[in-house]
């Protein structure tokens, strides 16, 4: 060879191919033809090329990395999920790379496309709104994927998320069974199978307490704090404003929350409220609030065993597993 230390020009002169192609094949940015990538391989392997974690990977056939995508901001239980998720990766033998998408399709694909650059073994995604184009590449690409959060109707794919529709038709009952009769929806982020599912979870809720539905009493608070705020203070506006809320995560809670007590209303006496998410301090505010608990630690726990066994298995049957959450009966919904 030219060089005491090979490079990607020496692979590329070696298996007759660009340098392009080379990067390609190790950095896993495009797919490349299965005889083309077979003989960067060979080639990968003649000269020695093992100058990163990637070229060895090639020659291993892992890194024993899992990549992360995620929201950082979107839920502040991420932070729990991330815990949970280093710990069962750790316990296998495996390190976490982290990559925030802040919930936007454009960041998620680049994030995603990073984390591949560095020749992970698989990854765990929480879709953002829109996504579908980014899944659909890790499943052409043969990329070992497990969907986290939030559940989608993709066949072709593992996840692993939490029951949404039930539970949150539960909390609706509860409300219309303590005799409230305009009880209004503070829905997530449009394009999310979660805020979806709650939405209909309201729905469903309202007809098993009697109540009508009412378009005039669902304001999207775009899973923010900021958007929770807004959206109270519509609600709130009405002529007849509802009594009680359903709040469809603890992100937009803490905006309602806030708005709320500056217009006067005091939690669960002027105003019933319930929530999803439950956060550790869901039981410190006044009045402790009534919510949904995710099982956070199953569900990073469950995704990386499912995606340790994709990584065995890639021919395997695909899996979705929905959870079952817990609801934490505290004062703000007024009882």
């Amino acid at each position: 060879m030219k060089s005491a230390r090979p490079t990607q020009r020496d692979i590329a002169e070696l298996a007759g191919v660009s340098i392009t192609t080379v990067s390609h094949v190790v950095n896993g940015t495009r797919a490349v033809a299965p005889q083309t990538r077979a003989a960067v391989l060979r080639a990968v392997e003649a000269t020695g090329y093992t100058g990163d974690a990637i070229a060895r990977s090639l020659v291993t056939g892992g890194t024993r990395s899992l990549g992360v995508a995620i929201s950082l901001l979107a839920n502040p239980y991420f932070a729990a999920l991330m815990q949970a998720i280093e710990r069962e990766a750790a316990s296998a033998g495996y390190t976490v790379l982290l990559a925030d998408t802040h919930d936007t399709v454009a960041t998620e694909q680049d994030t995603v496309r990073a984390l591949r650059s560095r020749r992970v073994d698989g990854l765990l995604l929480t879709p953002s709104p829109g996504d579908g184009a980014v899944i659909s590449e890790l499943v052409s690409l043969g990329v070992p994927t497990v969907l986290l959060d939030r559940v989608t109707t993709r066949n072709d794919v593992d996840q692993v998320g939490v029951e949404n529709i039930q539970s949150t038709s539960a909390l609706t009952e509860h409300l219309a069974s303590l005799g409230h009769r305009r009880i209004g929806l503070i829905s997530g982020a449009a394009g999310l199978s979660t805020s979806e599912e709650r939405t209909l979870g309201y729905r469903l809720g309202l007809g098993r307490g009697g109540l009508p539905w009412n378009p005039r009493l669902v304001e999207c608070g775009h899973s923010t704090r900021d958007g929770g705020a807004v959206a109270v203070r519509a609600l709130l506006g009405l002529p007849d404003p509802p009594t009680a809320l359903v709040v469809a995560n603890d992100a937009m809670m803490v905006g309602v929350l806030h708005e709320a007590r500056g217009a006067g209303r005091r939690i669960g006496a002027d105003l019933a409220v319930v929530g999803y998410d439950d956060v550790e301090w869901s039981d410190l505010v006044e009045s402790p609030l009534t919510t949904i608990a995710q099982p956070i630690e199953e569900i990073g726990r469950r995704g990386v065993q499912l995606l340790l066994a994709r990584i065995a298995d890639p021919e395997r049957a695909h899996t979705t597993l929905r959870l079952a959450p817990r609801l934490m009966h505290r004062a703000s919904c007024g009882c």
